[in-house]
Parts: structure tokens; C-alpha cells; sequence
């Protein structure tokens, strides 16, 4: 069928890498195959018991209607609530947008403060959509790249050499996906007095894995006084509390720019779902038991995963400090061959992976950075060390 209908823009857009190669396993399983998957950001945990009955309760309740656009009150009150208890941030009503998911919520927030031509500036390596979520809008991505002999993190000298007249946006994640990598207060704080000299430029700071942090202290950078105008703070309940299907996420922002963002998803989807909605009230100010104990078994697994890729020759690796994922420098391989393939790139190292040992991971091209490949731990022990056995097996025979 002919694709002359199509708009222009959609060529300039990637599919997601990770959704990408989910689907390879996925076809390479039906064939037969044990294929460990470490491709997806999904908890392997289900969503704790406490708010499954909350949503039970809702649904009996009769929480089976349209919501207001911005979120239903009582979880917006819990949202500022949770803001002011976790990360000093200050909000009305007036600045809360409730989304389906917290990909709508940055989606909402480009198309609200992006024009065609406009720099962002993205701290890389990046959330596989922010690239493409800016090019969707017509903004120009400005990828600021941090290597992983500094953590893969920006440092404010990287930051101000990369502004130019046309920046207007920074966004980024911390802890981040994909490398792991969390900001300090004081490295925060260094990156917002650059930006605070920038009254032009605007910050979304995306914390989703923001209870999966092993430093024990997450900073936002709104929470710095000078900064409360020019950030808008992104989060959501996927990952905290392993609830990715229940498509809930959520902004704190100016006034003017929540307004805005409501105005847009007025015209998308409307509110988030009723029931969903209760239910993440009650994740956010009940028991978090269930997320300390996750938190614990992922790092574990950090740990389980770190010593084991530092035992494959040829494999360099930082100390993730949250979220669940490992960013492993593999380029040592490129160029490399076993006899029947050669490995030249992110792309064709984690293809080859899949391929020959059945470990599904993501090139580290969808992120930003082709050196590396990510790696996600939210699976078994049991399934970690295989993988890790598979991997150091089938790339023993490159040379």
C-alpha cells in the first residue's frame, strides 16, 4: 500500500529501540529458543497487593467515569503531598497535571514549549524517546554527551559551552535510564547555576526511577529556590511501584505551564483512567514497604550483574547508583570476529547477542551512545547469571 499519504515528519521518527528488540526476542523464542530478555525498563515485581485492592475498591465505588483533565483531586492532593514530603517541592493544584504515563507527561511538555527550530539540549546518553519526541515537535536535539569515565554525567563546563541563543530546553533523567547514573545535591546545584544565568532557558528534569536511587538521597533540581520557575518536574508510578501497566504519570510545573499541557491533552486522551488514578493515591501515601524491598533485590542485582560483566574480558562498566539498568562499554569488540560474524557497532553486538547466546539487550545507539549497549536487571538471579554465563561464553570467541 502506498505511503504517499503518510506525513513527512513520521520519516524523521524511530521506532523505540527497546519495544524493537523485545519483539526480536519475542520472534526468536517462538522459534524455540530460551531467550533471556534484558531489553525491557519493566520491574519484574507485581504491583503490590495494597494498591491492587485500592483499585478493586475504586472500581466498586463507581470510579468508572471521565476524569478531569489535570487528575482526579484526591490524587492530585496526594501528588502534592508526596512532593513536599520527597523533594521540597511546593505545589497548588493549579500546578499538576495528571497524564497516561509519564511519556505523555514529556510529550505534553515538548509540544507545549517547543517551536520548529528550537535547540534542546539532551544530556546523553538519553531515554531512547526524548530524541525523537523533540524531532516529532520540530525542536533541533542538541545531544550533550557524557562519557562513562565521568559517570555519564554533564558537567556544568559541558553545559555552558553547549547553550547557544536558539536553547530552550534541557531535559534529562536522574537517576537515568539508561546508564544508572544519579546527580548529587552539589552536582545538581552546579548545573542549575548555569542554567539560572539562562533566563530563557527551561529545565525537564524526569525522576521516574526517582525510589530506585542507592545513594539514598535524590535531589530535584526545583527544589533549588532560584530554580522553581524554569523546571518542570516529571514522575510517575511505572517504576516505583510496578505499576507500568496502569499508565499513570504526572508533572509538577508553572502555572502557566500546566495550564498549557492540559490545554494539549484536552484534545489527546482526556484524564487518566478513575480507578487508576485512586489507586496511585494510595500507593503514594500508604505503606512503601513493597518499594524498599524491590529497591533492595535491584541492588543486589546491580551487584550480581557488575561483578559479572567485570569478568568477560574486554567488557568496561561504571557503578550504576539507580535505576535498574547497566551501560557496559563494549566497543573493545568492534571489528572483531568469531569465524562467521563480525561485530561493528552497538547495534551489531547486541543482534549478535540475541542471535547467539539468546540475551536480548538494546544497542547503545537508541540511547545516544554507540560505544555501549544496556542492560536491564529487572529479571530473576537465576536468569541473571545465565545471561552472564551466555554472554561470557558466546564473546569468548571473538578475536
Amino acid at each position: 500500500m502506498s505511503n504517499k499519504f503518510l506525513a513527512k515528519r513520521l520519516a524523521r521518527v524511530n521506532e523505540s529501540a527497546t519495544i524493537k528488540m523485545a519483539q526480536m526476542a519475542r520472534d526468536i523464542a517462538s522459534q524455540g529458543h530460551d531467550v533471556i530478555s534484558l531489553s525491557l525498563g519493566q520491574p519484574d515485581f507485581d504491583t503490590p497487593e495494597h494498591v491492587k485492592q485500592a483499585a478493586k475498591d475504586a472500581l466498586d465505588a463507581g470510579f468508572t467515569k471521565y476524569t478531569p483533565v489535570p487528575g482526579h483531586v484526591e490524587f492530585v492532593d496526594a501528588i502534592i503531598e508526596k512532593f513536599k514530603r520527597d523533594n521540597n517541592l511546593d505545589f497548588t493544584r493549579k500546578n499538576i497535571v495528571v497524564s497516561c504515563g509519564a511519556k505523555q507527561s514529556i510529550n505534553n511538555l515538548m509540544n507545549a514549549l517547543v517551536d520548529p527550530g528550537d535547540e534542546v539540549i539532551i544530556f546523553t546518553p538519553y531515554w531512547v524517546s526524548y530524541f525523537d519526541i523533540v524531532t516529532m515537535v520540530g525542536g533541533v536535539p542538541v545531544c550533550l554527551k557524557a562519557s562513562i569515565d565521568n559517570d555519564f554525567k554533564v558537567t556544568p563546563e559541558q553545559l555552558e559551552a553547549a547553550i547557544t541563543d536558539k536553547s530552550k530546553l534541557i531535559i534529562f533523567s536522574s537517576p537515568c535510564n539508561p546508564t544508572g547514573s544519579v546527580y548529587t545535591k552539589d552536582e545538581l546545584h552546579a548545573l542549575a547555576k548555569v542554567i539560572d544565568a539562562k533566563p530563557d532557558l527551561f529545565v525537564i528534569s524526569d525522576e521516574i526511577y526517582e525510589y530506585i536511587n542507592f545513594t539514598e538521597q535524590h535531589t530535584s533540581i526545583g527544589s533549588f529556590d532560584f530554580m522553581k520557575d524554569q523546571v518542570a518536574t516529571v514522575n510517575g508510578m511505572a517504576k516505583g511501584f510496578a505499576m507500568t501497566g496502569w499508565r499513570i504519570g504526572y508533572i509538577g510545573a508553572p502555572e502557566w505551564l500546566a495550564k498549557a499541557c492540559s490545554k494539549i491533552q484536552s484534545q489527546v486522551t482526556s484524564g487518566a483512567a478513575a480507578f487508576s488514578q485512586i489507586a496511585s493515591a494510595k500507593a503514594l501515601l500508604s505503606d512503601m514497604k513493597p518499594t524498599e524491598e524491590m529497591k533492595a533485590a535491584f541492588l543486589r542485582r546491580r551487584e550480581l550483574m557488575r561483578n559479572g560483566l567485570m569478568e568477560i574480558p574486554g567488557i568496561k562498566t561504571n557503578q550504576p547508583q539507580g535505576a535498574f539498568y547497566i551501560f557496559p562499554d563494549v566497543s573493545s569488540f568492534f571489528g572483531k570476529s568469531n569465524g562467521t560474524v563480525t561485530i561493528t557497532d552497538s547495534s551489531s553486538f547486541a543482534t549478535e547477542l540475541l542471535k547467539g547466546a539468546h540475551v536480548a539487550t538494546v544497542a547503545g545507539s537508541a540511547f545516544g551512545d554507540d560505544d555501549c549497549i544496556r542492560l536491564s536487571y529487572a529479571a530473576s538471579d537465576e536468569q541473571l547469571k545465565e545471561a552472564l554465563r551466555r554472554m561470557k561464553e558466546f564473546l569468548k570467541d571473538f578475536s
